[in-house]
């Protein structure tokens, strides 16, 4: 090949080169456009938070293959080639895709059985948080302390998932260990009391004070009522206290771990 021809060559190419990337370019930039668009069309819909992040994701991966695929294209790279490619190193590539599409398809079982939606609170293994959305491949949740968690969809569906909010209420117990000194009946009338402050108590089923042990120290009693999810922690902690404070007012000791000695 002459100096001529590997010119013409290099100008071929480069032309295809340059037409590939300006093809890319243009393509990113339509993306970010159709994926704006169809948000407003989905938020027009009135489409359930979980499916609309599931189907940003999902519009945004397609997207994006098929804008790569046609530039590659574009710059002289055969589409067959680059499936028969893909296709000759397919042990490879499904070893490492592995984990990607197993959290594809957990996307997906998410988004059918609904085993979580966006906006309740659950627990999964050690992990536990609001869900904030539900992705083709990962499923974002925020803490209580506030710290964001980024979980792989196939955790969520081969491990068991604690839905602390999905039935509207909540049983709630709290239990106090009083004084053997102390009567029973005392101790019940005075938890009943601190119960029958509070207005969000739902009536049923209805509150109880129970006696549970009677400790080596202790007469432990509990607190088992019902009370709305978004109550639960702001009742937990009033009747923590203010039972605290009512056993004191009544001198009902709440003792320590003692031991008495008999010498004879």
């Amino acid at each position: 090949m002459n100096g001529q021809g590997i010119l013409e060559m290099l100008q071929t190419q480069g032309i295809k080169l340059l037409s590939g990337l300006l093809v890319l370019a243009i393509g990113l930039f339509l993306v970010r456009w159709v994926i704006k668009w169809t948000r407003v069309r989905i938020d027009k819909v009135r489409i359930e938070p979980t499916l609309r992040t599931f189907l940003d994701h999902l519009i945004r991966l397609i997207l994006y293959i098929l804008v790569i695929l046609t530039a590659a294209n574009v710059m002289g790279i055969p589409l067959t080639s680059i499936i028969t490619l893909v296709a000759s190193a397919g042990v490879a590539v499904s070893l490492a895709m592995q984990g990607a599409l197993s959290n594809l398809v957990g996307g997906l079982t998410l988004l059918v059985l609904k085993p979580i939606k966006v906006g309740e609170y659950v627990k999964v293994g050690d992990v536990e948080g609001t869900v904030r959305g539900i992705g083709a491949f990962y499923t974002d949740m925020t803490t209580p302390d506030n710290r964001h968690i980024c979980m792989p969809n196939s955790n969520l569906t081969n491990a068991a998932i604690i839905n602390y909010t999905r039935e509207g209420t909540r049983r709630l117990e709290v239990a106090y260990s009083v004084s053997y000194h102390a009567p029973m009946e005392q101790v019940f009338s005075v938890l009943r009391e601190v119960i029958a402050r509070r207005q969000d108590v739902l009536p049923d089923p209805a509150p109880a004070v129970h006696l549970t042990a009677c400790s080596a120290s202790s007469m432990d009693y509990v607190v088992r009522l019902w009370c709305k999810t978004e109550d639960y922690w702001d009742l937990y902690f009033f009747l923590m206290e203010e039972g605290k404070r009512a056993l004191d007012q009544a001198g009902i000791e709440v003792p320590y771990p003692q031991m008495d000695v008999h010498i004879k």
